[in-house]
């Protein structure tokens, strides 16, 4: 069976509401943005969306079957995720009280952090795999997948391009700033308590 038009908005849909619950993706998101810019949100963005996307291809290729038969793989994945998570909270918390620097982050530094991020959670796979069988036929054509995949990828950089220009007037700036100590210590308690679960999840 070959892919049609109400599949891929079906998709969409469910994908728009997954990108745009809170977890640990956007929180960082929203931080990076407010703190560093536009530019670094968007590339920020870029890094997750690249990273979701291509969990989306892991699990249209059938890699959750390499979990079921390895999960140390699953495993190793997860933890690595969550201690990376826990680095990036305690890292804030350290730095709560810094003054926000005038020097924008590098550009391969906030795709890679992204990606970091989402490449860390391989529960975005077993998700996309969830969905996948519930909207998609089985049997897809290598088109077809690839024709999802770039619509995943597509749909990521245009909401957190459109999120990242919200967030980065000068507006939300200088609520950010006056505030910063008290949201970036919300911020890194959330991360690490993200993190602290998907280390004592089973």
């Amino acid at each position: 069976m070959s892919l049609t038009l109400a599949d891929l908005i079906a998709f969409n849909v469910v994908l728009m509401a997954a990108i745009a619950a809170p977890g640990a993706a956007l929180l960082y998101f929203i931080k990076t943005t407010v703190a560093s810019g536009r530019v670094a949100g968007m590339l920020t963005g870029i890094g997750l969306g690249t990273a979701a996307a291509m969990w989306t291809l892991a699990a249209l290729l059938g890699l959750e079957a390499v979990f079921t038969l390895f999960p140390w793989i699953y495993t190793a994945l997860k933890i690595g995720g969550a201690l990376y998570l826990i680095w990036i909270a305690i890292q804030t918390w350290r730095h709560a009280r810094d003054a926000l620097g005038e020097a924008p982050m590098p550009k391969g530094r906030a795709i890679l952090s992204g990606m970091l991020l989402n490449f860390g959670n391989p529960k975005s796979m077993l998700f996309a795999a969830a969905v996948i069988l519930v909207v998609f036929p089985q049997g897809l054509a290598p088109l077809d997948i690839a024709i999802i995949v770039i619509n995943h990828w597509v749909l990521e950089l245009l909401f957190y391009s459109a999120f990242a220009i919200a967030l980065s007037t000068p507006h939300v700036r200088r609520g950010y700033v006056s505030l910063k100590p008290v949201l970036d210590r919300i911020a890194a308690t959330l991360l690490g308590a993200l993190g602290l679960r998907l280390i004592l999840e089973k």
